[in-house]
């Protein structure tokens, strides 16, 4: 995304984690990877990912149960992987909850995957911001019908 010119607008852009003026999105997909359930595009680069998550998550039923990276620690209904402190190492169980973790969300993260194959969603979008929306929605759309779950009426 280019930086935008006015000091006070360029600031809320900024993102401190890539050193750079960015766009968030946030996808929230079926455990097993088979479907995008919903997607929050476009939130300011100075948005952190539990706080765009706190934003939206009023979307889903309470009682609903997410798994996350470690992004997501200290959300209670967010599931994540266990992470050493800067005086203790993690325990044997928690390594093995980790694994059994990550083998439950690596379709997650294929998915994702899925959607940066298209490079405009993983690197500098070049068009007018106001397309930006527009241009993710089709994505994942793309991405949906490659996984046979978006049906085509004619």
């Amino acid at each position: 995304m280019d930086r935008p010119s006015d000091y006070e607008k360029q600031k809320k852009y900024y993102s401190g984690k890539k050193k750079m003026h960015t766009l968030k999105n946030q996808i929230i997909v079926l455990p097993n990877g088979e479907d995008i359930v919903d997607v929050t595009i476009g939130k300011l680069g100075k948005t952190s990912v539990i706080n765009l998550f706190r934003e939206t998550h009023h979307k889903f039923s309470p009682r609903q149960k997410f798994l996350g990276d470690k992004a997501y620690k200290g959300e209670e209904t967010i599931t994540t992987a266990h992470k050493k402190t800067k005086k203790t190492e993690i325990t044997e169980l928690q390594k093995i909850q980790n694994k059994e973790l990550s083998s439950r969300r690596i379709a997650v993260e294929h998915l994702i995957c899925r959607l940066k194959t298209f490079r405009i969603a993983s690197e500098r979008f070049g068009l007018n911001r106001n397309k930006y929306s527009q241009v993710i929605k089709t994505i994942c759309g793309l991405v949906r019908l490659r996984l046979n779950r978006l049906v085509l009426f004619t």
